[in-house]
């Protein structure tokens, strides 16, 4: 049976190559607070603790589409209007 010990390193080690390989492949302009450098510099020097902060605030949020804002749709945009016509 794995200890607390080791298992405690087997999440950290995992942890640490998850974040170089996502910063890694995440392009440059994506990434926020700090150079790609300086990510994957602190990730090998403070494993642990780089890799939830990589997390946390380095990694973008993901391809959320732009919100559509509210109020008056152009009647060529609007479906409701189209379908009358």
């Amino acid at each position: 049976m794995i200890k607390v010990d080791g298992l405690v390193l087997l999440i950290s080690l995992g942890l640490t190559l998850y974040a170089v390989i996502d910063c890694a492949m995440t392009p440059q302009e994506k990434i926020t607070g700090l150079p790609k450098w300086g990510w994957l510099l602190l990730i090998f020097l403070f494993s642990g603790f780089a890799a939830i902060a990589w997390i946390i605030w380095g990694k973008p949020k993901g391809n959320r589409p732009p919100r559509r804002r509210r109020g008056t749709i152009p009647p060529d945009d609007n479906p409701d209007f189209l379908k009358r016509l």
